[in-house]
Parts: structure tokens; sequence; C-alpha cells
């Protein structure tokens, strides 16, 4: 119990202490000292994060590719696994093969983005859906989960006359919960947190998701902290506290959503890991 308390002392005490550091003032944050409680509070750094009204925009953009991005990556995903996972699928051995490698090398950033520019992705909002739609990783997870439906549940839906994709969307999908709620959850986080796909491939600032914006918001602040140009920021905000702010916002709609997935991914990955 001693050690377990302690663990969790290791893991909460640090995430308090960036909660209420993006409450301090810049006065209590460059006077420092503190863990639990600053000296001052101020919401300075927040009105600096929320006063630009095109981060709504940009919030709506990272719901909408995250939303989007997450259904089209575990719908493609599941497919690709539930044919895999059937041993009597010609070319099985090749295909997993292919995809054993897409694990270990990558095409190279140089490749991949003259390929994006081929497929005319470059400032199109499917640039942050279709490259990610696939992933092997994601892909094991779920054929290893989906070899473990019974055989005869199968058969039996056969007998009744179900076709292919009647069997996948109307057995499989539903028996799969937890394993997709597990790619789901996966997935949606590295989609909310994504920004490099944005800096690489788009220059259209209408399609920035929100943590492109707040990365640009933190660089005018440290601009303007370091040449003194505006006084004003670098009075009542902090490059510091800009960032502490920031990584709070882009938090919070992931700690909202994960209790509701999380009794799905402790299944998921329980179920993918025993053999029985």
């Amino acid at each position: 119990m001693l050690l377990m308390a302690i663990f969790t002392l290791l893991i909460v005490v640090p995430l308090w202490n960036v909660l209420i550091s993006s409450f301090a003032s810049s006065q209590a944050l460059n006077e420092g000292g503190f863990i639990f409680w600053p000296s001052e509070l101020s919401l300075d750094h927040y009105r600096s994060v929320f006063q630009d009204k095109s981060l709504w925009s940009a919030f709506l953009i990272s719901v909408a590719k995250t939303g989007i991005g997450v259904f089209a990556h575990v719908v493609f995903c599941a497919i690709v696994a539930y044919a895999l996972s059937k041993r009597d699928l010609k070319g099985r051995k090749l295909y997993a093969s292919m995809g054993i490698v897409t694990m270990f090398f990558t095409g190279g950033m140089i490749p991949t983005y003259l390929l994006i520019k081929s497929l005319g992705l470059l400032n199109s909002f499917w640039v942050y859906i279709l490259p990610a739609m696939f992933s092997y990783y994601d892909v094991v997870i779920l054929m290893n989960f989906f070899r473990d439906v019974p055989s005869t549940l199968e058969e039996s839906a056969r007998i009744d006359g179900a076709s292919d994709w009647g069997i996948f969307f109307k057995i499989i999908v539903p028996l799969s919960k937890p394993a997709l709620a597990t790619i789901a959850l996966f997935h949606g986080v590295w989609q909310w947190n994504d920004f490099m796909t944005t800096k690489l491939y788009v220059q259209n600032e209408a399609l920035y998701p929100l943590q492109m914006k707040l990365y640009e918001l933190i660089l005018k602040s440290q601009a303007a902290a370091q040449t003194g140009l505006s006084a004003q920021v670098s009075i009542q905000t902090s490059s510091k506290g800009m960032q502490l702010a920031t990584i709070v916002v882009t938090m919070v709609p992931i700690l909202v959503l994960y209790p509701f997935l999380q009794k799905y991914f402790v299944t998921g990955t329980m179920l993918g890991a025993v053999k029985e």
C-alpha cells in the first residue's frame, strides 16, 4: 500500500502542479518556489489563449478531424483485420509480411511528402484522415481479437443466409466493442494531439487544428517576451504560463472522454494479451 501511495503521489503531484501553475500569475511563476498553491492566482494566461477568435474554428477542425479520423481508422483497420484473421484467405502470408515491414520501416519524410502532393492532399482537410486510416499495429490487435470469436457463430449465421458483410457488421463488430474502443482511444489521442501533419502539409490557416493554433500562440508569446515588442504580453503573461495553459486546454477533452472508454480499454488490452 505504501508503495502504491508513493507511486500515486509521483503521478498526481506533477499533474496538480501543472494545473495550478497554469492559474498562477506571471509574477508568481517568475518567483517560483511553490508546488501545491501559488502566491497569486490569475486567468491572464487563459484569456490570452482564448482571446483569439480563430481558436474556436481551430477547435472545430480538431473535433472534426478526430471524430472522422477515428471512425475511418477503426472501420478500415477492422475490415482489414477481419480479412487477415481468416486462415483460408489467399495471399494472407504475403499481406501479413507487407504489413510487418511497415512496422519497422517508413517511407521517409521527402517520399511521403511527394506522395501526399501527388495525391492532391496538400492544404486539404483529408490529409488528416486518409494517410492515417491504416496502422498494422492496430490491425494485429484486432486480428488477434477476431480469432478468439467462436467460428460456430459465423457458421450459424451462414446457415441462416447471412453474407460476409452481414456477419462482420451484425456479429463480429458488436462482439468486438472492447478491442474497437481501445483502438479508437489510441488513435483519438494521436489525432487530437497531432500538429506535425499540419506543419508538413497544410499552409491554409483555415485548416489549422487547435494544437497548431496553440503552438503558434506559444511562439508569438516567446518572441514578444524575448524582443520586448509587447510589454503588455510580457507583463501579464509569460511563455511558461502560456505553455501550461495550453497543456491544460488540450488535455481537457481527452480527460472528459477517457472515463467512458476506460472499461473497454482495460478489457481490450487484457483480451489481446491472454491465450488459454
